[in-house]
């Protein structure tokens, strides 16, 4: 196995699919000869040719257009927006062309697509940059929606993503693009989309969270371990569909949910998964679930966004509130 950061897990996925299906085509802005911003599709163009990784004008909906019209005849595109808080431009041909193309033509065509976005906070990026807008699309039936939060788990399902015959929004963290290095398997393999993971079993609270706060979540389960408080925290990797299953095992097991995401509070995921919980598993809960989010408002300035962000002690609060009640 290699060591490899979570872009570089990312970048050998993208290269081993395109060595394995011919239809896949990259296109993106600057994804080309300069590799990406975050060189994520750095030596693809070299290996593969301005054929197949392509440069595309600075213009997000012609982007997915393109990508759209590639999908119905034949090609399996993967596109890049080179910041989740440009994708207002596409809402159009994602939500209305690719996630409905199946439906509309009943079967007859799909949108195998998949666009890949950095999103989230921690790097101090300007305006419209750091934005979690995850919510946007788990109301769009057709589209999943995955976001991973290491290494090992970006490979396995952008790869699953890459061989789906529906559109996937693959959403990359940026905090985590080289936070750390893990093994990864050097040849191909699929991560199911759709699963959640149980990353640490605990019997007193759980903890759900995708992206960085999945980091976060790890953390403050060690802490309290020390303290006699047993977490056990699911990372959901995908967010359209939610893994309720593993989840409700879980809430039937501890008695208490808490559930931690960087976008806004009010209609975020969290939102979803706390109703699902409700009602699937209500008489199994202890204690009100608890959402630890980032605030209802615009995503802030630098200097303030580590106080806006999920942080440790607004979450070691959450465990205090629901272990009390």
């Amino acid at each position: 196995m290699a060591q490899l950061t979570m872009v570089e897990a990312i970048t050998e996925a993208m290269r081993i699919e395109m060595e394995h299906d011919e239809r896949i085509i990259v296109l993106g802005e600057d994804v080309g000869k300069n590799g990406g911003v975050f060189r994520a599709t750095d030596g693809l163009h070299a290996q593969f040719g301005e054929n197949r990784v392509m440069d595309t004008p600075l213009a997000e909906s012609a982007i997915v257009g393109t990508s759209v019209g590639m999908a119905v005849n034949g090609l399996r595109p993967v596109a890049e927006i080179q910041f989740l808080g440009f994708v207002y431009e596409t809402m159009d041909q994602i939500a209305a062309q690719a996630a409905r193309l199946r439906f509309r033509s009943a079967g007859r065509f799909t949108a195998p697509i998949v666009i890949r976005s950095p999103y989230g906070g921690g790097v101090k990026t300007p305006e419209l940059h750091s934005d979690s807008l995850e919510a946007l699309f788990v109301h769009q039936p057709g589209l999943k929606v995955v976001m991973p939060s290491n290494p090992y788990d970006a490979k396995g399902l952008l790869i699953s993503a890459m061989r789906d015959e529906n559109p996937v929004l693959f959403l990359e963290p940026m905090k985590l693009y080289r936070a750390f290095k893990m093994e990864v398997p050097e040849e191909a393999y699929e991560l199911p989309i759709g699963k959640a993971n149980v990353i640490k079993e605990g019997v007193d609270v759980t903890i759900v969270a995708w992206g960085p706060p999945v980091i976060l979540a790890q953390q403050v389960a060690e802490q309290m371990e020390k303290k006699g408080v047993s977490i056990e925290v699911i990372d959901l990797r995908t967010v359209h569909p939610i893994d309720i299953d593993t989840i409700v095992a879980s809430v039937e097991k501890t008695s208490r949910l808490i559930i931690v995401h960087e976008a806004v509070k009010s209609a975020g995921v969290g939102g979803e998964v706390s109703a699902l919980v409700n009602e699937y598993a209500l008489f199994s809960l202890a204690a009100p679930i608890v959402r630890v989010t980032g605030y209802d408002t615009p995503y802030p300035v630098p200097a303030i966004e580590d106080d806006w962000l999920p942080t440790a002690p607004r979450l070691l609060e959450a465990i205090e509130h629901v272990m009390q009640f």
